[in-house]
C-alpha cells in the first residue's frame, strides 16, 4: 500500500512542480518592464504564414477594384482607363534587361536605369490589367517582362545603385505576387525569386545613411521581396530598420527639441542634425527630413512608409498604428502648403518646391477611411489629383488599387 502511495504522489508532485514554473514564469512577464515585452514583440514582425498575393495590394482588395470597374463605377472606372491607355500596359512592350544597370547621380550616368525602372512598372500595370480585365495576354507579357529580366541582370552599379534597386525592387515583387498566385503557369517563378535574392536583396536590405527617402524605398523593396521569398529573416530586418527610419524622418513635437535621429547615422551633434535637416532649425509636427530639399523627394518618402505600413497590414502584423501620428502630420503638413496656404518664414525660409506627386492615396485610405482620422488637407489633395498615375520610378495607379478600399 506504502508503494501504490507514494505511486499516486509522484503526478501529483509533478503537477504541482509544473505549476509552480508556469506561474514563476507568468510573474516574470507581468512583471516585466513595458519595453521590454513591446521589445519582445516587435522583433517577430514576419507572420508566422505569409500572405499571398501581399505586396501592397491583397486578393480582396483587387476583388473590390475588379467589381468597382466591372461595375462602371468612380473614380475606379476613370483610373483603370487610365492604366490601360499608359505606355505600361502595351501588350507590344519590348523589355530591356541589361547584365548591369549603372546609375550615376542625378542620373549620369544612365546605363538602364529607365529602362529597369519602366520595365518593373510595367510588369505590375500588366498584371494589375490581367486580375481586373481578365485578359490572360495581359499576365503573359508581364511574365515576359519578368523573365527577360531574370535571365540576364547581374548587378547595380555607381553611386546612385541602391536608390535604384530600392525603386526597381519595389515594383517586381508587386507583379510577382499577382502573376504567380492568381495566374496558371509561371515556369520561371523560381528563377525570378533567385534574382530578388541573389540581385537586390543584398543592395537593400542593410539600409542607407543618405537622405530618407534611399532607406525607405530600400526598405520597401526588402519587405516585398521577403514576402515573396517568404523570408522572415529578412522581413524582420527590414521592419527593424523601418522603425528606426521613420521617426528619423518625420518629425513630432513629443520628440523633443530636436528630431530623432536613426540608429547608427552618426548625427551626434545639433549642428550635424540641423545639416541633415536641409539647414532647418525650426520643427513642427509633420516635418520631414526633406521637406526643405524639395517636396518630390519627400513624397518619395511618404509613399515607401505608407507602401510598407500596407504591405505589414495585408501580411496580419499591422505597422499603421505605430506610424499614423507622423504619417498622418506629414500629409496634412505638406498637403496644407501644396494646395495653396502661403508658406511662414520659420519653415524652409518662407518658400517650398515642387509637388508631392501622385504618392496620398495609400495613406490617406489607411488613415482616413480604415481608421477614422480627420485629414482634410490630404482628403482634398487627394481628390484633387485623381486619378493618380505613375510617378515614372515605383508609384503606380494609386487611386485605381487603394481610393475608398475598405479591403
Amino acid at each position: 500500500m506504502r508503494t501504490g502511495s507514494r505511486a499516486l504522489r509522484r503526478p501529483r508532485a509533478l503537477l504541482l512542480a509544473l505549476a509552480a514554473v508556469l506561474a514563476s514564469a507568468l510573474a516574470a512577464v507581468l512583471t516585466a518592464p513595458a519595453s521590454a515585452v513591446k521589445d519582445a514583440a516587435q522583433q517577430a514582425a514576419a507572420p508566422a504564414a505569409f500572405t499571398h498575393p501581399g505586396v501592397l495590394v491583397g486578393r480582396p482588395q483587387l476583388d473590390f477594384v475588379k467589381a468597382k470597374v466591372t461595375a462602371g463605377a468612380e473614380p475606379w472606372k476613370s483610373a483603370y482607363d487610365q492604366l490601360l491607355s499608359s505606355k505600361y500596359a502595351s501588350l507590344s512592350r519590348t523589355a530591356k534587361p541589361r547584365a548591369v544597370v549603372e546609375c550615376g547621380s542625378y542620373s549620369n550616368p544612365n546605363i538602364g536605369c529607365t529602362d529597369e525602372r519602366e520595365d518593373a512598372i510595367a510588369a505590375y500595370t500588366l498584371s494589375l490589367a490581367w486580375y481586373i480585365g481578365g485578359d490572360s495576354r495581359y499576365a503573359r507579357k508581364s511574365i515576359e517582362i519578368m523573365d527577360a529580366w531574370s535571365a540576364v541582370i547581374k548587378d547595380h552599379t555607381n553611386s546612385n545603385a541602391p536608390l535604384q534597386t530600392g525603386w526597381a525592387g519595389s515594383s517586381w515583387p508587386r507583379a510577382a505576387e499577382i502573376v504567380r498566385y492568381t495566374y496558371s503557369s509561371w515556369p520561371n517563378s523560381g528563377r525570378f525569386g533567385t534574382m530578388l535574392r541573389t540581385v537586390y536583396l543584398p543592395k537593400v536590405i542593410n539600409g542607407s545613411h543618405s537622405n530618407g527617402n534611399w532607406e525607405l524605398s530600400m526598405t520597401e523593396a526588402a519587405i516585398g521581396i521577403a514576402v515573396f521569398l517568404e523570408d522572415r529573416g529578412a522581413y524582420d530586418k527590414a521592419v527593424a530598420t523601418f522603425r528606426g527610419r521613420v521617426p528619423a524622418y518625420i518629425y513630432l513635437a513629443s520628440d523633443g527639441s530636436l528630431p530623432k535621429t536613426a540608429p547608427g547615422s552618426g548625427l551626434d551633434t545639433r549642428d550635424k542634425i540641423i545639416k541633415y535637416w536641409q539647414g532647418q532649425s525650426t520643427f513642427m509636427d509633420g516635418l520631414s527630413q526633406e521637406t526643405c530639399r524639395d517636396l518630390t523627394h519627400t513624397g518619395y518618402g511618404l509613399s515607401a512608409i505608407s507602401h510598407i505600413a500596407e504591405t505589414s497590414r495585408i501580411q496580419g502584423r499591422d505597422l499603421y498604428p505605430e506610424v499614423a501620428d507622423r504619417l498622418r502630420h506629414a500629409l496634412g503638413l505638406h498637403a496644407k502648403y501644396q494646395l495653396g496656404t502661403p508658406v511662414p518664414g520659420n519653415l524652409c525660409n518662407g518658400s517650398l518646391k515642387d509637388k508631392l506627386g501622385p504618392v496620398t492615396e495609400v495613406g490617406f485610405n489607411a488613415l482616413h477611411n480604415r481608421m477614422g482620422i480627420d485629414m482634410s488637407n490630404t482628403q482634398r489633395l487627394t481628390e484633387q489629383q485623381r486619378p493618380a498615375g505613375s510617378d515614372n520610378l515605383f508609384v503606380a495607379w494609386e487611386t485605381l488599387t487603394h481610393a475608398n478600399n475598405p479591403a
